[in-house]
């Protein structure tokens, strides 16, 4: 138990000098913490526990391996054992987890920085299991290494378990990889720099008090289950080592010659990897081979080789000469050179205190034959220090983990000299951590400059939110509700009651007025959702986005307390994210890159305005642009045909080899019928990594007036409206858009319409035969002609939208031989005396515009886009034209969107129309 006494005097020690203030310490202990400094202590438990097997495991197994080679041939044993050992690990990781090869510590950097790197239960028992196999066949690796990968696993998958932000994750996974160093070597301090100085440089009150935790359960478990071979001070007496002033010439040389080779045992690691990489082997090969190797070298070496935890020991005790620490180190070189290069899971932790033990003894054997002062165990366990300095690049780390093995404060200073002069002596000859070249030898580079994750940090919910917000009290009635929907371009409204946030209502919860049977009087908190998920002003943007992310959420209100404050969304933390980064002077993280325009043609500008064609569907094509020749003889405006061509976003646009072979073919098509119309078509073909982009981009370049363009009438999107193409464009394009949904027929499919039940009030109210001529007609001749409609259904809901599509209809009339004319206004059948105001004046406007026969239809229905879809499909309708933006028609709203319904419900054409904006 003295041992327990002296750890935590130093995890307090070490607390204290941290100067944690108080005003930390109460935030750290407050509630919404109480759950990462469970996690910490569970984390730290298991990650003990690990460790503690993980050390039983190899030690079992290399007993018996060194037992087997007095018994049988060691020739023949050790490289049979290493060979069968090697090929069942490599297996083992090849086929369950291939991210537990190797040292695990570059994979858990990567994850820490957001790589996709996968970290579970699955990984780290996989990682345990193959690595007390590989170390038990006798590789001359560490279990330093995997012990940090599994922590972080474990970490990572109780995150999973617990859902919670991805920078608690993140402090999460930091914390199991402190735990594990921790449990590994008896070093909770050193499991707290290790975090701080490789991982996260990261010195938060919660990094830290998780990073504390965490490494101090680690170790004590570790402690009390491992036995106290776990302590090199065992053998070790504070009479054994020393340090002298006269001493420090050589422990200066003892740095420099650490940082030179630790440097080319960096080197020398990739040298290995290249040539296993040369040999094209498999995972359990390569592992079999490594094992086969070190087997063969080991059983022409003395006894001692055979176990490396011996080996340290005694050239820690000082009992071996001079020749056996040169052979040790030469060997153990190599063979650690061997084992790393080909994969095996498994440390360079140990491998690297040994060769610094070695290193250490052959400098102190020198001096000791110079001066006779010092003692060689000192300069071995300040060898340690040294050489784990220059192959990890941290020195602080180096030197606590040495010290807390130790416990000597003899140590201390030969360990600061040493690991310094080694850490400046390596960085000056290979610049970087050992584990980011690792990482950028497998195609991972970890980004040196904040990227947008930063930003999502750096920012908090208070700078972006919308502190304008429009909210509805809790008293209101369902019929108010709705107009409020209907007079707004929100899709949802936070519930107020006094200031306070007592629930939020969306469209979703007013599709289901009708199924419930609510009337129009009942209050709006029969509906809302009562205690809605809200966020604090100081929570990060990565905190806000994840909880959108996670529960499928647009927006979340930002309360203090119960009171709200604000509102924010996606929209709002995309908008953000790009004014921090053009704000910058720098170029932080990767920008989307511009569509590349790989085709174009251009005729003479005469036109009045441009419109544009997007042209994708070659079956859709022939009808848009005959459409689109209808508006532009009515507007004298010029077509614009585009075609979007996707490449992958790993790819340039603008680098990117496509194929403009069928794209040419359409538009030159395109080209002959404006030729035939005697209206200038000008045509392009863009690169780009998405549709939208490139849409908005050819609208501002070419100074757009009217967008049309194909649409597949449904959403498969989550939160989206239309779909993610079209909703953007409805949302951004500034010029005025018509998207067309074609009907079944009119794309040669026959099948046959249903019948709907619908309420008829229409004989309670007038109807207006039209009776004057279109202002343009284009003759029988044209080949617009070829494409036919001749009954129309225009619902109307007051919107601007549906007046757009009022005075679209003239132009479009054209397309008719017999047009018919049908105007409907949907009425809920609890309103006993509708206002038809709009309807007939809508009416009227058409019936003056056009020779066509104009029919007002009221209707009495609860859903807006049943009774338009019943209507079209009872008169045989070959078009229905509505808005298509989502205001006007929410004003009928009910449940659903309605544009989406109807087009999908509808056999027939379909064009939604949104003005300009």
């Amino acid at each position: 138990m003295n041992y327990l006494r002296v750890l935590s005097s130093q995890v307090l020690s070490f607390y204290s000098k941290l100067k944690f203030p108080k005003s930390k310490l109460k935030a750290f202990l407050q509630p919404r913490r109480r759950l990462a400094i469970a996690e910490a202590c569970l984390i730290g438990l298991v990650s003990g526990l690990a460790a503690v097997l993980f050390k039983f495991g190899v030690g079992t197994l290399g007993a018996w391996r060194v037992h087997a080679s007095h018994l049988l041939p060691a020739w023949f044993v050790l490289p049979a054992i290493g060979l069968s050992f090697g090929l069942l690990s490599g297996f083992l990781v090849e086929r369950l987890a291939p991210e537990a090869a190797g040292s695990g510590i570059p994979f858990v950097k990567a994850a820490l920085a957001q790589f996709p790197i996968p970290l579970n239960l699955r990984v780290a028992l996989v990682k345990l299991a193959s690595s007390i196999i590989a170390l038990g066949s006798g590789l001359t690796l560490g279990r330093q290494g995997p012990t940090v990968h599994i922590g972080a696993a474990v970490a990572a998958q109780l995150c999973h378990w617990v859902p919670t932000s991805p920078d608690h994750r993140r402090q999460m996974m930091a914390a199991g990889a402190g735990a594990g160093l921790a449990a590994g070597f008896n070093a909770p301090i050193a499991g707290v720099l290790f975090i701080v100085e490789e991982l996260l440089q990261d010195l938060s009150d919660l990094t830290l008090g998780t990073a504390i935790l965490a490494s101090f359960i680690g170790a004590v478990v570790s402690r009390l289950l491992g036995g106290r071979s776990l302590d090199l001070n065992l053998n070790i007496s504070q009479s054994q080592t020393s340090f002298f002033a006269q001493e420090i010439p050589f422990y200066l040389l003892l740095g420099a010659l650490a940082g030179v080779l630790g440097a080319m045992f960096g080197k020398g690691i990739f040298t290995s990897l290249a040539f296993y990489r040369r040999l094209k082997l498999s995972l359990p090969l390569r592992i079999g081979l490594a094992g086969f190797i070190s087997g063969i070298v080991t059983a022409l070496l003395p006894s001692t080789f055979r176990d490396n935890t011996g080996l340290r020991e005694s050239l820690l005790a000082g009992g071996v000469s001079w020749k056996m620490a040169a052979i040790a180190f030469v060997a153990q070189y190599i063979l650690t050179l061997v084992a790393c290069g080909s994969g095996a899971p498994g440390g360079l932790f140990a491998p690297s205190l040994i060769l610094g033990s070695g290193l250490g003894y052959l400098v102190g054997f020198v001096q000791q034959t110079t001066l006779a002062v010092g003692s060689p165990t000192t300069y071995a366990l300040a060898g340690m220090g040294a050489f784990f300095s220059a192959v990890s690049k941290a020195p602080i780390t180096a030197i606590v983990i040495v010290f807390e093995m130790t416990m000597d404060f003899n140590l201390v200073l030969p360990l600061m000299i040493g690991s310094v002069v080694a850490y400046l002596v390596s960085e000056k000859i290979v610049r970087g951590s050992l584990y980011d070249r690792l990482l950028k030898w497998n195609g991972i580079e970890l980004a040196k400059k904040p990227t947008t994750d930063g930003l999502l940090s750096t920012l908090r919910a208070a700078d972006v939110m919308q502190r304008r917000v429009e909210t509805l009290t809790n008293n209101m009635t369902l019929d108010e509700t709705v107009q409020a929907f209907s007079r707004s371009h929100h899709r949802g409204f936070p519930v107020v009651y006094k200031e306070k946030l007592v629930g939020i209502v969306t469209q979703t919860d007013l599709a289901g007025i009708v199924q419930r049977g609510l009337p129009g009087n009942a209050p709006l908190s029969k509906i809302m959702t009562p205690k809605p998920m809200t966020v604090n002003p100081t929570d990060s943007l990565g905190d806000v986005l994840y909880l959108l992310n996670r529960y499928q959420l647009s927006r979340l209100p930002v309360t203090e307390g119960r009171k709200l404050i604000g509102i924010i969304t996606r929209a709002d933390i995309i908008r953000a994210q790009a004014d921090k980064l053009n704000g910058e002077s720098v170029n932080i993280g990767p920008r989307p890159e511009p569509s590349y325009c790989v085709y174009q043609t251009r005729s003479p500008a005469v036109g009045s305005g441009r419109m544009l064609v997007t042209i994708a569907n070659p079956q859709t094509a022939p009808a848009l642009l005959q459409m689109a020749a209808a508006i532009a003889r009515d507007r004298n405006y010029e077509i614009e045909c585009l075609q979007v061509i996707s490449v992958p976003r790993s790819s340039s646009p603008a680098q990117t080899p496509v194929s403009t072979t069928k794209s040419r073919r359409l538009l030159r098509h395109a080209e002959k019928l404006g030729q035939d119309w005697q209206i200038p078509v000008h045509t392009q073909i863009r690169v780009s990594h998405d549709v939208a982009p490139a849409i908005l981009e050819t609208i501002k370049e070419r100074h757009i007036n009217l967008l049309l363009m194909g649409w597949k009438g449904t959403s498969i999107t989550p939160g989206r409206v239309f779909g993610d193409v079209v909703d953007t464009i409805i949302r951004q394009a500034p010029c005025e858009v018509v998207l067309v949904k074609m009907g079944e027929s009119d794309l040669g499919a026959e099948e046959p319409r249903s019948r709907g039940v619908r309420e008829n009030i229409a004989a309670n109210f007038p109807r207006h035969p039209g009776t004057l001529a279109p202002r343009h007609r284009i003759g029988t001749h044209s080949p617009v002609v070829s494409l036919c409609f001749n009954r129309w259904l225009v619902p109307i809901a007051g919107g601007p939208n549906a007046q757009q599509a009022l005075q679209l209809l003239p132009a479009l009339m054209c397309l008719s031989e017999a047009p018919a004319i049908e105007l409907a206004q949907v009425f809920h059948p609890s309103t006993l005396l509708p206002d038809t105001a709009v309807l007939e004046k809508s009416a009227l406007f058409l019936s003056r515009q056009l020779s066509a026969s104009v029919k007002a239809i009221p209707l009495r229905s609860s859903s807006v886009s049943d009774a338009v879809i019943d209507l079209a499909q009872t008169d045989a309708c070959d078009v229905v034209i509505l808005g298509a933006s989502r205001e006007g028609l929410l004003q009928q709203v009910i449940k659903g969107n309605i544009p989406e319904a109807i087009a999908r419900g509808v056999k027939s054409t379909v064009i939604l129309v949104r003005s300009a904006q």
